[in-house]
C-alpha cells in the first residue's frame, strides 16, 4: 500500500492542511481525529484503500484506519509540517508514592538484564555439575582446563562487568546518554583503576584521598552515578551554546562525573549496598529459619504485586560480592509450592479448561516461571494460593535451617538445582527437601482441603445483543480479563467504531477498579502517550486492543499513570496502566472499556463469560479460530 498517497488523499479531502486545526494520533492502531475540518469529504475518503470507516462524532471527523494508522501517520506528519499529536508532557500527572516510584525504577533497570543473568546462571549450573562428576567419578580437577576457564569466564563476565550492563539500562530509565553512562562504568572496571583500588597504597584524586573500593561487580554505585548524570547532562545542555553541545556536553559530563563517582557517589553506593547486604544477613544470622520461612512464603505474593523486583538486587549484589546467595534458594521453595498447588488443581478440578491451564502451569512453574500458575490457577481460586504460601514457608524454613545457598544468581527451577549443590551436603539436602516439602505439601493440601471449583464450562451470552457472536466449545482458547468490572456486550458501547465491530470482535467492561493488567504473557506493542489505549500481542498470537473509556483521549493523560513502555514483555498480571475512575467520571467521561481481538480471522468465533462481573485474570472470552499475522 502507498501510505504517502493515502496520507495525501486524506489531507486533500479535508480541505488541506490549512483547514486542519488539529490532527491527533488518537490511538496508534485505531483512527485519525480531524478537528474543525468543515470541508471534509467523507465519501471520497471512505472509498480509499486502507480506510475502514469514516465517522462524524462529537464535532470530530474520524478516519478509522485500523492496522495502517501508524504508517499513515508517519507519512502524513511531514505534510503538515509539524508534529501535533497529543502530548502529555504538560498534563497533570497522578501523584505516585515514593515507594512505587522506586519499585518501578528498580524493575525498569533490572528487567532487561534478566535473560543474561539467567543464561549466566545456567552455565554456572552446568559447570557445577561437571565439576561434581569430574571430581567424584573421574577424580579430576577440571577447573584448570582451558575449556572450563573459558566457559567460567562466560558465566562470570556479566557479574564482573555489571556496572557497564546496568549503566545502559539505567541511562534508558533516567533518559540520559547511554554511552557516556557506559564509559563512566567502564572506568570503574578499568584494569588500572581496579589495581589502584585493590593495592596497598592510598589512592588520591586532585590531591584528595578517595575511598578505596572495588567497583567491579557492584550494583548500586553506577545506578546513583547515572541518576546524577541525567540531571548534570540536562543542565549542561541547557547552558551550552548550540555550536559546542556535541563536543562539550559529553566532555564535561565525563570530566565531572568520573571524579564525582570515585569520590562521592561510588562510596555512597558501596556503603549503601553493604548496609542492605548487612541488614539481610543480620536477620539471617538472627534467625535463618524465620528469614527462610518469610521469603519462601511471601515471595510469590510479592510477584503478584511486582514487589519481588525490589529485593532481587540483594541477590545480584550478594553474588557479585561474595560469590553466592541464599535469596533465590528460599524463593525456590515458593516456586515449587506454586507448581505443587497447580498440580493439585489439575488433579482436583472437573473443569476441562482449568485442568489444561493448571497442567501447563505446573510444568512452567517447575522451570521457574510461576506467573501462569499464580494467575491461571492458584490466585484465581484463592485457596490453592494460601496452601502454596504455607508450604513455601515450611520449605524455606528448612532451607534456612540447613544453610542452603547457590553459587550463582539463577532462576529457581529444576534445571538450576545444581547451582545449590555448592552449599555442601547438609545445605543441598535441605534445599532438595525444602523444595519437596513445598511442592508435595501444596499439592496434598490442595487435593485434600480442596477449593471452590469453576463451572464445567462457560455458557453462551449474558445479553441478547451478543446473539451475533457464536457460542463456542469450552475447550477453546481463553482470553483473561485485563480489568475488574461489569461485563457488557460490545454492541452497547456508545462509540460506533467499537459497537459496529469495525475494529474487531470482543466485549466491553465497565471498570470497578482503576487498573489494567496484562491478561496473559504478552508484548506491549502500543501505549499511546495519553495512556487511554493499549495494544498487546499475547504470546499465543492474539492481538488485543484495550481502550479505556470513551473520548478519554481528550484528558491528555490526566488521571492516568503508565507502569510500562512500548516493547516491554509482560507477565500475566503485570500492571500496565492505572487510572482514577472517580475523577474521570467527574470530568464527564464514560469509562466503558472495549476489549477487542483485532486480528481475528473472519470466521473466528468468540463467546464471553456468562458472569455479570469479572475480576482481573478471570476468563473474559473464549476464542476459536485463526488469527492474522498483520502488525498490531
Amino acid at each position: 500500500m502507498d501510505f504517502q498517497a493515502l496520507a495525501q488523499n486524506i489531507l486533500t479531502n479535508v480541505g488541506g492542511k490549512e483547514n486542519v486545526a488539529s490532527l491527533e494520533r488518537c490511538f496508534t492502531r485505531l483512527r485519525f481525529v480531524l478537528k474543525d475540518s468543515s470541508k471534509a469529504n467523507s465519501d471520497e475518503i471512505s472509498h480509499l484503500e486502507g480506510v475502514i470507516q469514516v465517522l462524524n462524532a462529537n464535532g470530530q471527523f474520524q478516519v478509522v484506519l485500523g492496522n495502517n494508522v501508524g504508517k499513515t501517520y508517519d507519512a502524513i506528519e511531514p505534510m503538515i509540517g509539524e508534529t501535533i499529536s497529543a502530548s502529555v508532557d504538560d498534563a497533570p500527572k497522578e501523584k505516585v508514592g515514593i515507594g512505587t516510584k522506586i519499585l518501578n525504577v528498580i524493575a525498569a533497570i533490572f528487567t532487561p538484564t534478566v535473560p543474561a543473568i539467567a543464561a549466566s546462571g545456567m552455565i554456572k549450573g552446568f559447570l557445577a555439575i561437571a565439576v561434581i562428576i569430574a571430581t567424584n567419578v573421574y577424580h579430576t580437577d577440571i577447573t584448570k582446563f582451558n575449556t572450563y576457564i573459558i566457559l567460567s569466564a562466560a558465566s562470570d563476565a556479566l557479574f564482573y562487568f555489571m556496572p557497564i550492563i546496568l549503566a545502559r539500562s539505567s541511562a534508558k530509565v533516567f533518559k540520559t546518554n547511554e554511552y557516556i553512562a557506559m564509559v563512566i562504568a567502564a572506568t570503574l572496571c578499568y584494569p588500572s583503576i581496579v589495581n589502584l583500588m585493590t593495592g596497598k597504597a592510598p589512592v588520591t584524586l586532585f590531591g584528595l584521598q578517595i575511598t578505596k573500593a572495588s567497583y567491579t561487580s557492584s550494583v548500586i554505585p553506577i545506578i546513583i552515578a547515572v541518576f546524577i548524570l541525567a540531571y548534570l547532562e540536562r543542565f549542561i545542555d541547557r547552558i551550552m551554546p548550540e555550536v559546542l553541545k556535541i563536543i562539550m556536553v559529553p566532555t564535561l559530563c565525563l570530566l565531572i562525573m568520573v571524579p564525582a563517582t570515585l569520590m562521592l557517589f561510588g562510596p555512597i553506593g558501596i556503603y549503601l549496598g553493604n548496609f542492605i547486604n548487612w541488614l539481610y544477613y543480620y536477620i539471617m544470622h538472627f534467625s535463618p529459619i524465620l528469614l527462610g520461612a518469610f521469603i519462601g512464603g511471601i515471595w510469590c505474593v510479592l510477584v503478584v504485586f511486582g514487589a519481588h523486583r525490589a529485593i532481587i538486587p540483594i541477590g545480584i549484589n550478594d553474588v557479585a560480592k561474595t560469590g553466592h546467595q541464599n535469596l533465590l534458594a528460599f524463593a525456590g521453595a515458593a516456586n515449587f509450592s506454586q507448581a505443587g498447588a497447580a498440580l493439585g488443581v489439575f488433579l482436583k478440578t472437573k473443569n476441562k479448561n482449568l485442568k489444561t491451564v493448571s497442567a501447563s502451569a505446573t510444568v512452567t512453574a517447575l522451570f521457574g516461571i510461576t506467573e501462569p500458575a499464580i494467575y491461571g490457577a492458584n490466585l484465581r481460586l484463592k485457596r490453592p494460593m494460601v496452601y502454596a504460601v504455607i508450604s513455601g514457608a515450611l520449605g524455606g524454613a528448612l532451607m534456612g535451617w540447613g544453610g542452603s545457598f547457590g553459587n550463582a544468581f539463577a532462576n529457581q527451577g529444576i534445571l538450576t538445582i545444581p547451582v545449590y549443590a555448592s552449599s555442601g551436603l547438609k545445605g543441598f539436602v535441605c534445599y532438595l527437601l525444602g523444595c519437596a516439602i513445598a511442592f508435595f505439601g501444596a499439592c496434598i493440601l490442595t487435593v485434600v482441603l480442596g477449593f471452590k471449583d469453576l463451572p464445567e464450562k462457560l455458557s453462551g451470552q449474558n445479553s441478547e445483543e451478543l446473539a451475533t457472536i457464536p457460542v463456542t466449545a469450552a475447550e477453546d482458547e481463553e482470553v483473561a480479563s485485563p480489568l475488574a468490572g461489569k461485563v457488557i456486550a460490545l454492541a452497547q458501547v456508545k462509540d460506533e467504531v467499537f459497537s459496529s465491530g469495525a475494529m474487531g470482535k470482543g466485549v466491553a467492561i465497565v471498570p470497578t477498579e482503576g487498573e489494567v493488567v496484562a491478561p496473559a504473557d504478552c508484548e506491549v506493542q502500543v501505549l499511546y502517550p495519553t495512556m487511554h489505549a493499549i495494544g498487546l500481542l499475547l504470546d499465543n498470537g492474539i492481538q488485543l486492543l484495550i481502550h479505556i473509556g470513551q473520548d478519554t483521549v481528550e484528558l491528555k493523560g490526566k488521571y492516568f499513570t503508565s507502569h510500562t513502555e512500548v516493547g516491554a514483555h509482560l507477565r500475566k498480571g503485570d500492571p500496565i496502566v492505572s487510572f482514577d475512575c472517580a475523577k474521570i467520571k467527574q470530568a464527564g467521561y464514560d469509562l466503558t472499556t472495549p476489549v477487542i481481538i483485532t486480528n481475528a480471522a473472519p470466521d473466528a468465533l468468540i463467546t464471553m463469560t456468562d458472569e455479570n462481573e469479572v475480576a482481573q485474570g478471570s476468563i473474559l472470552m473464549e476464542f476459536k479460530g485463526k488469527v492474522t499475522n498483520e502488525e498490531v
